[in-house]
């Protein structure tokens, strides 16, 4: 790109920045976990994955802060050591969403997204593209990305979130089940799991939900306070707790594929592809 392209490039940034009319990306951070105890300073290319993710978000077009939002404070020394931004939030809060709003309650940006910590290639674009309705759309309170999958498998991984959508682009249901079902494949084969071991190729139908949610502030504030739902709990899936309650969630279909560092061949994966990048 030579210098023309450069100057017109940061001047579109800066435009879609200045109309963004406020919009701060938190990532909540926790030290524990089960798999990968302090996952989020585990090392990545040379520095801690949590970096990575706060330098990526801040390259999107319409992020206009990035916070950290932990309650350990071995995390926020690494991050203000970097020069970023980071709040020692409480430790009794049962959910990332919580952890949100106890930032989002001190800062005055009408957007907050919360962007996962463990998502270390993380493409600015795609946080672009779940805050694009909110900015379009003043009557939507909440957004949230899906992907197609990858491999057949997919669709039969509880650990893959599956989303179904109406035709305005609306959620329908999440779940960690095939959704939605594929009865005659599924009769054909005997099976669900032998159709889908029977197929090379992944059904379009099935989008993959990732973490990745903007939300209106005030929105984020009531949604953090609503009374945990059934369908919540039976599939482990907090951002139920809206559909229960009647609220809409946009799905934006977005191609980039993401990779969440759950386990230790996630990491080692991450770890390749970043090095080879």
């Amino acid at each position: 790109m030579g210098a023309v392209g450069s100057y017109r490039r940061a001047v579109a940034l800066s435009n879609m920045k200045s109309s963004a009319r406020g919009v701060i990306a938190i990532i909540p951070a926790r030290f524990a976990s089960t798999r990968l105890p302090g996952k989020p300073l585990l090392e990545i290319a040379g520095k801690p994955m949590l970096l990575h993710v706060i330098e990526r978000t801040a390259r999107s077009a319409t992020v206009t802060r990035v916070v950290v939002a932990t309650d350990d404070e071995r995390i926020v020394e690494v991050v203000r050591s970097a020069g970023h931004e980071a709040w020692l939030t409480s430790s009794e809060h049962r959910n990332g969403t919580e952890r949100l709003a106890e930032v989002a309650r001190s800062v005055n940006e009408e957007i907050v997204v919360n962007v996962q910590s463990d998502e270390p290639m993380i493409d600015g674009t795609t946080i672009d593209a779940a805050v694009k309705p909110l900015l379009e759309d003043g009557s939507l309170m909440m957004s949230t990305i899906a992907e197609p999958l990858e491999r057949p498998g997919d669709a039969l991984d509880p650990g893959v979130v599956k989303v179904v959508i109406d035709n305005a682009g609306n959620a329908l249901y999440f779940s960690r089940a095939p959704i939605p079902f594929p009865r005659d494949e599924a009769t054909q084969h005997g099976t669900i799991r032998a159709a889908m071991e029977a197929r090379h190729d992944v059904d379009p139908m099935f989008l993959k939900h990732t973490g990745l949610y903007a939300y209106r502030r005030e929105f984020l504030l009531k949604y953090s306070l609503l009374t945990p739902t059934p369908l919540e709990s039976r599939e482990s899936l907090e951002q139920l707790r809206a559909l229960e309650h009647g609220y809409q969630i946009r799905v934006v279909r977005v191609m980039s594929s993401s990779i969440g560092v759950d386990t230790p061949e996630d990491l080692d994966r991450v770890r390749r592809l970043m090095a080879g990048n």
